[in-house]
């Protein structure tokens, strides 16, 4: 039995003419009883889900990279703020050298699965997240984490959402951190590289510095050959003052010999001390022979079984030249190295100087706080939206099923549905089934 409110106007072709709103609003009023239970069963059913969705916390950081644009690049971004076409110009020119290359870069090395795998070992995601396999907690921490650039002022805003408060402000923290160790550990600049190269040379040539000088202190205590040159000096001086007394002893003796004769106690005394000055200048004057193999320097000169070994204090004074060249080749290649030590000992600090200035460093703008407010669900919205919803498709339907119903048993689309409905029955009931339903 209809009502007046569902009867519908017959256009001469038997085409039913559309409804007036009145006429839809009177239908509903009429299953105002039924929307009123559907919108407080939906009410009551979307407080309960809204409630059951677990509280999100965001935590908020932003960061400004380093500008590493060039002089000539930083004249134009100067001439962008100005007015007229220098202006216009310095914006393009800013923008096609690339001005917020670094903010790009950061961006993705944020994104980067070298970034995300340490931050699930280090909160332990997988079991935050309950997932049983790594992928699927990356792509779960990538929804929660948000990662917005600025365009004009190149400021990096990273967002991160978590149920625990404290663990949103850790991981946006965190993602600070790794961007750092990243940006250290991936810094292939030439700084760096020159660096590193200084630094293996400067140990090289630290190792070789210390094999000279054992070298030549090895040869030196050996020999007894702490200053060659001093000590040839010395030993020429002694020689000759040596030599001097020796003569006026030998002259002296002459004389003791005609007034006492050879007995005398004067004349013996005076032979003694004409034998140990004979004596000390033969052993400071040496021999002037060879040096042994066995006792020649290798590969720079060797070492010299001499005053050392034999427990003297000096060398022989003809060997000296023999001792200066290996001497001075030992202490050349000490002098060499240690010039070499110092200058690379101040390339690698200039080195290092440029390294720090090269390596962007992360400003952070506003360090990560904990969230006192939660972002995430908003329960009235949730709450008022699928409350509508229902009562929308509720409403909807009421409309469809009265329209339906107002359709002639000739129309095509009721033909149409009464041809497809059989085939659809049969294939959603197994005949097994439907036969023991008919039995």
């Amino acid at each position: 039995m209809k009502t007046e409110a569902s009867v519908v106007l017959l256009k001469e072709d038997n085409a039913p003419i559309p409804a007036h709103w009145a006429v839809r609003a009177m239908l509903l009023w009429q299953h105002r009883r039924l929307l009123q239970r559907v919108a407080v069963i939906s009410l009551v059913a979307s407080l309960t889900i809204a409630f059951l969705i677990p509280k999100q916390y965001k935590a908020t950081t932003s960061i400004m990279p380093p500008d590493q644009q060039s002089s000539g690049a930083m004249m134009l971004a100067a001439l962008a703020g100005r007015g007229g076409g220098l202006g216009s110009l310095g914006s393009l020119a800013s923008g096609l050298i690339g001005g917020h290359a670094t903010t790009a870069l950061f961006v993705n090395l944020l994104h980067s699965g070298t970034v995300s795998g340490h931050l699930i070992d280090r909160f332990n995601l997988q079991h935050v997240y309950h997932s049983r396999y790594r992928i699927t907690t990356a792509k779960h921490l990538a929804r929660q984490t948000k990662v917005v650039d600025d365009k004009k002022s190149g400021v990096i805003t990273i967002e991160v959402e978590d149920t625990d408060p404290v663990r949103a402000r850790d991981l946006a923290q965190a993602y600070l951190d790794e961007l750092n160790q990243l940006v250290t550990r991936t810094s292939t600049s030439t700084a760096r590289q020159e660096r590193i190269f200084i630094e293996h040379r400067l140990h090289s040539v630290e190792s070789d510095l210390e094999k000279a000088q054992l070298e030549l202190s090895a040869f030196s205590s050996r020999n007894s050959t702490i200053d060659i040159k001093e000590q040839t000096r010395a030993m020429v001086d002694a020689g000759a003052r040596v030599q001097g007394e020796l003569l006026l002893e030998q002259s002296g003796l002459q004389s003791l010999r005609q007034i006492y004769g050879e007995g005398n106690v004067r004349v013996r005394e005076t032979e003694a001390r004409i034998a140990a000055l004979q004596k000390d200048l033969t052993q400071m004057t040496g021999s002037s022979a060879p040096l042994a193999p066995a006792d020649s320097v290798s590969a720079l000169g060797g070492i010299y079984s001499g005053a050392g070994d034999k427990g003297e204090l000096y060398p022989p004074l003809r060997q000296l030249p023999r001792l200066a060249v290996p001497y001075a080749d030992l202490y050349r290649r000490v002098k060499v190295q240690e010039t070499v030590f110092e200058l690379l000992t101040q390339q690698y600090e200039m080195a290092r100087i440029e390294e720090a200035k090269d390596v962007p460093a992360v400003s952070v703008i506003d360090p990560p706080g904990v969230p006192e407010r939660k972002a995430y669900p908003p329960r009235l919205l949730l709450t008022l939206l699928m409350t509508a919803f229902c009562c929308a498709v509720t409403a909807g339907f009421i409309l469809l099923r009265e329209g339906w119903s107002n359709l002639s048993a000739t129309d095509p689309r009721k033909a149409l549905v009464a041809t497809i409905m059989p085939v659809m029955h049969g294939r959603l009931v197994p005949d097994s089934l439907r036969r023991r339903v008919e039995v």
